[in-house]
C-alpha cells in the first residue's frame, strides 16, 4: 500500500514517514499544498494523510481540487478542532479527521481503516481459503499458524486480497507497493512474488500472462 503525507513541519513530516514505512507501507512526502496536489494527482495512492495549514495551497483547497479527479481515502491532520472546520473538510471530501497533537496507534488504526473501507472490506480480517490476512495486527496465517512476512510481502498480500476476484497489474502493483525512493524497473517484485508463493503455496498467487497477478479467480 502507497499513501502521500503532505505536512509543513519538517519533523513531523519525517516522523509520519518514518512511521508509515516501518508500518509497511510505501510513503512518499510533500511540504506544502502544490507539491501535494502534484503528487497527489500524479498517482494512485491507497491513502492520504492531508495536513490543512499548508504553504501554497491549503488543504482545503488541495482536497477541493483533487476531489475533482480522485477519490483517494483522505485522512486531514490539523491543530484546528472546532466543529465548523471538521464540518468543512468532511464536506469537501475527506473520509476522517484527526486533530493535533494525536496519538500514533490512533492514526495507523484511522489509516488501516480507510484503506479497508476503500476497497470495501468492513471486517479487518480477510479470509481466502485456509489463508488469514489480519489487516489491523497485519499478520498472515495458513491453517492457524502465523507465516512470517517481510512488511513488502506482507503489502503484496494484502493488496492482492483487497483486490480478490481480478486481475492486478505489474503497473499497478508497482505504483502501491513501492514508493519514489525505489528502483521500481528491478526485479523486486517479481522476488517478492517468488517469496510469497514459497510461504504460502504456489497456487496462492496466479499469473495471468500479459496481465498481471491474482488471487481469487478460477483458471
Amino acid at each position: 500500500m502507497r499513501v502521500l503525507i503532505v505536512e509543513d513541519e519538517p519533523d513531523l513530516l519525517m516522523s509520519l514517514l518514518r512511521a508509515v514505512r516501518d508500518e509497511g507501507y510505501a510513503a512518499d512526502g510533500a511540504a506544502d499544498g502544490v507539491e501535494g496536489l502534484y503528487k497527489a494527482e500524479g498517482n494512485d495512492y491507497d491513502a492520504l494523510l492531508l495536513d490543512v495549514m499548508l504553504p501554497g495551497m491549503d488543504g482545503w483547497e488541495l482536497l477541493r481540487r483533487l476531489r475533482q479527479s480522485k477519490k483517494t481515502p483522505v485522512l486531514m491532520l490539523t491543530a484546528r478542532d472546532a466543529v465548523r472546520d471538521r464540518v468543512r473538510g468532511l464536506d469537501l471530501g475527506a473520509d476522517d479527521y484527526l486533530v493535533k497533537p494525536f496519538d500514533l496507534e490512533e492514526l495507523l488504526a484511522r489509516l488501516r481503516a480507510l484503506i479497508r473501507r476503500a476497497a470495501s472490506q468492513s471486517q479487518p480480517v480477510l479470509e481466502l481459503g485456509d489463508i488469514a490476512i489480519d489487516t489491523a495486527a497485519r499478520t498472515v496465517s495458513k491453517q492457524g499458524q502465523e507465516v512470517v512476512l517481510t512488511a513488502r510481502e506482507y503489502s503484496l498480500v494484502e493488496y492482492l486480497a483487497l483486490h480478490q476476484g481480478a486481475v492486478v497489474t505489474r503497473t499497478e502493483l508497482y505504483e502501491h507497493l513501492f514508493d519514489e525512493n525505489d528502483a521500481t524497473l528491478s526485479n523486486l517484485l517479481d522476488v517478492h512474488v517468488s517469496n510469497v508463493r514459497k510461504k504460502l503455496g504456489h497456487e496462492f498467487i496466479t499469473t495471468r500472462r500479459g496481465h498481471g497477478y491474482s488471487i481469487g479467480l478460477q483458471p
